[in-house]
């Protein structure tokens, strides 16, 4: 054999094993990693371990959809939606001290810059708790609550349950609640609890459209049993888009203080002092968009309307309420607490809620949801029960210990 040939057969085994080296495992999850976690202006090292990117706005995960490679931010919603709930009146926490402001816990060591946005960054020790790589950040199968139907079989088999209020038969452009925050223990490491808002479009089949947002306790997706704001989003019922938080390309954020996927701090005590967070959702009459604001103050940014079918007109249900994961470990019910773990007839302080609740009308006001219903699986496991008064607006008390001598 030449020399050239020698020399050629030794190149083409070089390039093989670099190819084969491109392919493996661990150069995947580097380029994964890669693709999720942008370039940063700053970093800021939280005190649970988080590390929180200050990624330049024009930099973030958004811009990786192919519809937002040419996209102008907006800035600002073109409009809010009018009559939101003076609340200034009706601030309640135990010991009379009032309601207390809510931060993350990363703004102790520091915070992002106008013009950058922060980033949850995304470690290894994530992807590796992923069931796949091309599953993380995104919920394992359909998890909205259908009021019209029970499937036992999947209560079963281990399943999603809920504690929910809810309202439909009207077109509807947004939502809104101010939600108690707790930390619920969690049984097994694949099993979540959380307490959201649902926005609602098309049928609970394949195509259905959802934009949901709340607080969230999950050691599978986070790695930790902190509490922490979260939102998710798909179009297809949770099949191929979508994801939490910023874990795929869609949800523009323009808000440098308030980081997604983020730990909530504080958090409620039972018996003790009540801190809530509240959040917003509605649709810019004007551009079209969903946006988000936490607090009364923090617009997060939005979903731009191009990501939806059903949604980029309007949506037809409401939701509000508790989920969790029900893996039936060993063939009983799981333990995982919703909301505080304490069912609604124990009340304030000891139960978990979700106060001011409302919607946003075809004329871009906020009101009343008109014909509210709840729904649960199995109200001996959790439950939930609506009120309303002049303070609270409409309100409802939801949650539950999960097993017990009556939930088995």
């Amino acid at each position: 054999m030449s020399a050239a040939r020698v020399v050629a057969c030794l190149l083409a085994a070089v390039m093989c094993l670099s190819c084969e080296a491109a392919r493996s495992p661990e150069a995947r999850m580097h380029r994964h990693l890669k693709r999720l976690n942008k370039p940063a202006v700053k970093s800021i090292e939280s005190p649970d371990g988080d590390i929180i990117d200050c990624v330049h706005i024009s930099h973030q995960p958004a811009f990786d959809h192919p519809f937002l490679k040419n996209h102008t931010i907006q800035m600002r919603p073109s409009y809010h939606p009018e009559g939101l709930y003076d609340e200034s009146k009706a601030n309640v926490a135990s010991s009379g001290d009032g309601e207390r402001p809510m931060v993350q816990l990363w703004h102790r060591n520091g915070r992002c810059a106008p013009g950058t946005v922060p980033v949850r960054r995304t470690k290894k020790d994530d992807l590796m708790r992923a069931s796949s790589m091309r599953r993380y950040g995104r919920k394992h199968k359909p998890t909205v609550a259908n009021p019209m139907s029970v499937d036992l079989a999947m209560l079963n088999e281990g399943g999603h349950q809920h504690a929910i209020s809810y309202v439909q038969g009207e077109k509807y452009y947004g939502a809104k609640a101010t939600i108690n925050v707790w930390e619920p223990k969690i049984e097994q490491p694949n099993e979540f609890s959380l307490s959201q808002l649902w926005i609602l479009g098309g049928s609970f089949g394949e195509d259905l459209n959802s934009i949901e947002a709340g607080w969230q306790v999950s050691p599978d997706l986070y790695g930790d049993n902190n509490t922490r704001l979260f939102t998710y989003w798909t179009s297809d019922a949770y099949q191929a888009t979508g994801c939490y938080n910023i874990l795929c390309s869609g949800f523009v954020q323009i808000n440098n203080e308030v980081a997604m996927g983020a730990s909530i701090f504080p958090i409620s005590g039972y018996s003790g002092s009540q801190y809530d967070i509240s959040i917003l959702i509605w649709k810019d009459p004007k551009e079209g968009h969903w946006w988000m604001q936490f607090g009364k103050e923090y617009v997060l940014g939005y979903w731009p309307s191009f990501l939806f079918s059903y949604l980029a007109d309007s949506a037809s249900m409401i939701e509000w309420g508790g989920e969790v994961v029900n893996s039936q470990a060993e063939g009983v019910h799981t333990s995982t607490q919703m909301g505080s773990g304490h069912f609604p007839e124990e009340g304030f302080g000891k139960s978990s809620y979700f106060k001011n609740i409302q919607v946003v009308d075809s004329t871009n006001n906020l009101k009343a949801p008109h014909g509210l219903g709840t729904f649960t699986e199995q109200s001996n496991c959790y439950d939930v029960q609506n009120g309303n008064n002049g303070d609270w607006g409409t309100y409802f008390y939801y949650g539950g210990p999960g097993r017990s001598a009556n939930c088995q």
